[in-house]
């Protein structure tokens, strides 16, 4: 029997997701310690950390063992497809996260793409391809702008838009030819360009109850009004204002429910987080993409709301008993800044000395930063969110960027427009800006 405050916690990962995870779990009282598998610098206040990569499954399995946890939070998709749950399970650790066989709807767009054209749930058109010849034959004469995904995990940059068709070739070239991504890219998914507001929205489920998180809207071009390069994600805000309460049901009906039902017909049940990748189209809300696991910078707005106990939740999801549980979120909204390293998401440098003013440290979620004696050094691309929430999301917003200013290190940026587009979008009446979708 597990006494109410000796529980001890594994949190596998390292970034602002994992912080935000292990910030949350600190408010039960359960809970003794935390170790971070391999955490970062800027989560040593908040976690024990241990020097075991997040793919080192054996390690984290003799972890495990040797230390008696009695609970785990598998939170990267790496650690997921390769089967990490499943090997913790072996040994007797109740989990977060889905088995392999379940995570396989992040770790191939190709099962992704095949089941919901199977079971009828709403997404882009598009072909597989196998070979490079055939690929960039059908690109000479498939719809431009198109969109071009790696068929495994890509660190969340796998896909290309094309906006003409020299793009799309150059494109199929880079995965398949060139091996940019690896074996990630040696199969690849060629998909329907659609356009309308995205919306991520991240769900706990047990395999039969699904419970969506509050909504958030992503930013992932690395420059101000959506251009440069796509990254990890430059910000996020929560919730989205194009996800209505309307949008919300017809989602449940038509994606939620219907993709756990799916994966339990393939004998793939699926318990933990599924993050649904939405667009809302002027045909209605289609699935853009899932991820097996809480998003990244999203779950930094998404767990500051939730009023219900994380550990209460996430144990439900694996009991099976997520329907006898409270799931609630509060009325407020919640921005996240990301600052990150000059260059990234390409080349840049790290090192550099992070200051943080005190009266905001609370409010910062580390992604790549290290340890160096007392100071704390850059050592990522994305090295920190900052997280504001307020009754409202443009006093959330107004709050994250005050604070921004009350952080620094050398040749740090971010975008000033983080939540603009939200806001924009508030103007609107509920009614007139998605009337379309009630049909």
């Amino acid at each position: 029997i597990i006494r109410r405050s000796e529980m001890k916690i594994m949190v596998v990962g390292g970034g602002g997701r994992e912080h935000a995870i292990i910030k949350k779990l600190k408010e039960n009282k359960s809970v003794c310690e935390i170790f971070a598998l391999p955490g970062n610098g800027g989560m040593a206040k908040d976690a024990t950390l241990v020097p075991i990569g997040a793919k080192e499954i054996d390690k984290i399995v003799l972890f495990a063992k040797e230390n008696k946890i009695d609970y785990a939070v598998v939170a990267p998709d790496d650690p997921l497809v390769l089967g990490c749950v499943d090997a913790l399970e072996e040994i007797g650790v109740p989990c977060f996260g889905p088995r392999a066989n379940a995570a396989i709807i992040e770790g191939s767009k190709v099962f992704s793409k095949n089941l919901m054209k199977k079971y009828g749930i709403p997404t882009a058109a598009y072909e597989v391809f196998e070979d490079a010849e055939s690929a960039l034959e059908y690109v000479k004469s498939c719809p431009v702008p198109t969109v071009i995904k790696a068929d495994g995990l890509a660190l969340g940059k796998g896909v290309i838009i094309a906006t003409d068709r020299n793009e799309a070739a150059d494109a199929v070239n880079s995965m398949m030819k060139d091996g940019k991504f690896g074996k990630s890219g040696s199969r690849i998914v060629i998909e329907e360009f659609l356009t309308g507001p995205e919306v991520s929205v991240l769900a706990f489920t047990d395999g039969r109850c699904v419970k969506p998180m509050v909504s958030s809207m992503d930013h992932k071009r690395a420059e101000d009004n959506d251009r440069g390069l796509n990254t990890g994600g430059m910000g996020t805000v929560a919730p989205n204002p194009y996800y209505t309460d309307d949008v919300a049901k017809l989602c449940m009906d038509t994606i939620f429910i219907p993709t756990i039902e799916a994966m339990n017909k393939e004998g793939r049940t699926f318990k933990g987080c599924l993050y649904f990748g939405l667009m809302l189209t002027p045909r209605g809300p289609k699935v853009i993409e899932y991820n097996c696991r809480f998003g990244d910078p999203e779950t930094q707005v998404v767990l500051p709301l939730l009023e219900s106990d994380l550990l209460t939740v996430m144990q439900a999801t694996t009991n099976g008993t997520l329907s006898e549980c409270e799931v609630k979120f509060a009325n407020k909204g919640a921005c996240c800044v990301i600052m990150a390293s000059g260059g990234y998401p390409e080349k840049y440098e790290s090192g550099f000395e992070i200051r943080i003013d005190e009266s905001v440290a609370d409010s910062v979620y580390f992604a790549g930063a290290k340890l160096d004696g007392e100071k704390l050094l850059t050592a990522g691309g994305r090295v920190l969110g900052v997280v504001a929430v307020e009754n409202s999301l443009s006093d959330a917003v107004k709050s994250a960027y005050k604070k921004v200013e009350k952080i620094d290190f050398e040749k740090s940026f971010y975008r000033h427009d983080i939540g603009a587009r939200a806001l924009k979008a508030l103007q609107y009446e509920k009614g007139i800006l998605l009337m379309v979708y009630r049909n």
